[in-house]
């Protein structure tokens, strides 16, 4: 998302980031995408070395998770909008990204729930890796 998604950029284009990401909303949520994705892992790798332990720690992953699931529905790719077919191809994309906003706000859900001790916690705990990777599913037969 970061480098890859907007291939106008450099290095791939000769377009600079900042003037792109004012002018192009498209390319500034892209680019916030990457920053909410890098700053959940970066606070989870943290966990799990155990540098940081602090209590609401456990809850960044859902809410950088909820935050951007409920971004993603808002999204649009104003890019694709031209050519033969062009809104059967804003319906997919739209189409696409409900489900990646639903599997997310569901992971999002998993997992702050399995940090909470209760009778259905070992459920949320195997739940939420087993929607990761229904997420990493979907997003491996995207396309525009």
């Amino acid at each position: 998302m970061l480098v890859w998604s907007d291939t106008e950029l450099w290095p791939i284009g000769n377009r600079p980031w900042l003037d792109t990401m004012a002018q192009d909303p498209e390319v500034f949520q892209h680019k916030m995408f990457a920053v909410l994705l890098l700053g959940l892992g970066v606070v989870e790798w943290q966990r799990v070395r155990g540098a940081l332990t602090a209590a609401w720690s456990a809850w960044v992953f859902p809410v950088l998770a909820i935050g951007g699931s409920v971004l993603l529905l808002f999204h649009q790719h104003g890019g694709v909008m031209h050519g033969p077919n062009h809104m059967e191809r804003m319906a997919r994309i739209q189409s696409e990204h409900s489900s990646y906003s639903l599997a997310g706000i569901g992971l999002a859900l998993t997992r702050g729930l399995a940090e909470v001790e209760t009778d259905w916690q070992k459920m949320f705990r195997i739940s939420w890796p087993v929607l990761m990777m229904v997420l990493g599913i979907l997003l491996t037969f995207y396309r525009e």
